[in-house]
């Protein structure tokens, strides 16, 4: 397949392109810049431009753009940025799938659309929950619309925090727990979904490769935990004891609304799509996911 992948100097990015490539694919990178090398097109979503000839045969699109979610306190320019950060491209991406005739948009979105699940699993067919994060997950799945009409197979990502050797979740993180400072926060029973990152690759490319399929997949391991014993584990990882505890109060007064959104509440969403269509999970259980990645 030829792909056109935004957001490839994230994360995810950085990772999916050697992956794709290394499995055949012809990858083109989008980046807001002059380009430097051949594999690269120069683009600027918020003036809507895309380098002339960017889709000519293009078979996917993959879009992974958007700013981190945790950065300190949302403020109101803060959840302007977040937003914006994830609706313009996905629109100027859209609206160039429906324009080109591109068969595929694989887009980004966020496992926190459903809210907080308490003990309930949040499978795709569940509904959005109510808060900032879920109502930007629905509008950012809502931005990939003309694709959609245009007859595009369009797959939402519905992304969990991602767990990789070098930054993501883990980066902020390993130093703490190293230093035995690692705690739970909150009461520790709410749900934290995850994702390694050789997973969450590897998920990518399928639904880049099985036609069966569509809309909102999940991408979260089947080992859902609680932040209880998410924290337990990573000190098993790192040989650290994590007896400590951060009071909600305190998170509260830290990060205001993102402290109860991301790190108080979480949803228990399981990879339902995924496992039905016969994906392979390398890392299901966070142990193995953690030895694997530290």
């Amino acid at each position: 397949m030829r792909v056109v992948v935004a957001g490839s100097s994230g994360l995810i990015g950085s990772a999916l392109v050697p992956c794709l490539r290394k499995a055949g694919h012809d990858v083109l990178r989008l980046v807001r810049r002059d380009t430097r090398t051949g594999d690269e097109r120069s683009w600027d979503p918020p003036a809507g431009r895309i380098d002339h000839g960017t889709f000519d045969g293009v078979d996917a699109v993959v879009n992974l753009c958007g700013a981190p979610l945790i950065s300190g306190r949302w403020s109101g320019a803060r959840k302007q940025l977040l937003t914006d950060s994830r609706i313009e491209p996905t629109e100027v991406l859209a609206e160039a799938v429906a324009e080109h005739g591109v068969p595929l948009l694989v887009n980004s979105s966020g496992a926190h659309y459903y809210g907080d699940t308490g003990e309930c699993e949040a499978e795709e067919s569940r509904p959005a929950g109510r808060g900032f994060l879920p109502e930007l997950c629905v509008a950012w799945e809502a931005a990939t619309a003309p694709a959609v009409e245009a007859g595009a197979r369009v797959v939402l990502l519905r992304n969990a925090p991602v767990l990789a050797g070098k930054g993501g979740l883990l980066g902020p993180l390993k130093p703490l727990f190293w230093l035995g400072l690692g705690a739970r926060l909150g009461g520790g029973r709410q749900y934290f979904p995850w994702i390694s990152l050789p997973d969450q690759v590897a998920a990518i490319r399928f639904v880049l490769e099985c036609e069966d399929v569509t809309g909102p997949v999940n991408m979260a391991a089947p080992g859902v935990v609680t932040n209880a014993e998410f924290t337990r584990a990573l000190g098993r990882a790192v040989n650290r004891p994590a007896p400590w505890w951060v009071p909600a109060p305190a998170l509260r007064v830290a990060l205001g609304e993102a402290a109860e959104e991301m790190i108080l509440t979480g949803p228990r969403a399981v990879p339902r799509k995924l496992v039905n269509a016969g994906f392979g999970f390398r890392h299901p259980d966070l142990d193995e996911a953690l030895a694997a990645v530290l």
